[in-house]
């Protein structure tokens, strides 16, 4: 039995942006486009009516942003993933998005096969965040965690968790910090998919971390990338 296509919901207030986004992603036949949305307001009446498995979500609309929309969006349809596609580099932008529930933070300059490949991680459960937004991403949970934190850390550092991990998995977790899909850590490391995600699961838990997105700011607080 053929498995159903991913049904996602266009969120974008410019409306030649969204056509061409929805031709797209119709050329992909795992994907379905149900519906668009110009603004916030909009895309919570869509969201409510259509039931989406995902939403293409801009954050620049006119009213409401698209990070302010999260809550909204994630009650009206719940277990809905959203995805930020966005002009916005802002590391602020991002760290809300992510805090808002947001399951990834995209550029709009990614190409199609990418945002393809990122719209089927983001249905398994992963995080997916544009690479060129890693160290932004560690900026701003670094700023999250600035004050007292910080000089207490600073009083006394800890042990790098990245000491608890094999070379097999350090390499592993390049891979994650660079916004690779277990696919492609395998091919570049000549393993299988299927060892890779085992190899990811004991990183995950190793590092004590729910996410990629968390394991790759490790990653990059610790200089792997």
């Amino acid at each position: 039995m053929p498995t159903p296509p991913i049904r996602i919901l266009v969120v974008d207030d410019h409306t030649l942006f969204r056509r061409g986004l929805t031709a797209l992603l119709a050329r992909d036949p795992q994907l379905e486009v149900v519906g668009d949305a110009a603004d916030a307001g909009e895309a919570l009446r869509r969201a409510a009516e259509l039931a989406p498995d995902l939403i293409l979500l801009d954050n620049h609309l006119p009213g409401v942003n698209g990070v302010d929309a999260l809550p909204g969006l994630l009650e009206a349809v719940p277990g809905v993933r959203i995805l930020m596609l966005t002009v916005s580099e802002d590391e602020h932008d991002l760290a809300a998005a992510l805090r808002g529930g947001a399951s990834g933070y995209l550029l709009k300059t990614i190409e199609g096969d990418a945002l393809v490949a990122a719209i089927v991680r983001a249905m398994r459960g992963e995080s997916v965040v544009a690479p060129e937004m890693t160290g932004k991403l560690v900026a701003a949970y670094r700023g999250a965690a600035g004050g007292a934190g910080a000089a207490m850390a600073a009083a006394a550092p800890a042990a790098s968790p990245i000491e608890a991990l094999s070379p097999r998995e350090q390499e592993i977790l390049r891979g994650i910090a660079r916004g690779a899909s277990n696919k492609e850590i395998g091919r570049s490391l000549g393993i299988a998919e299927t060892t890779v995600k085992i190899h990811v699961q004991h990183v995950l838990r190793k590092l004590d971390v729910a996410s990629r997105v968390q394991a790759a700011v490790i990653a990059s607080e610790h200089g792997l990338v």
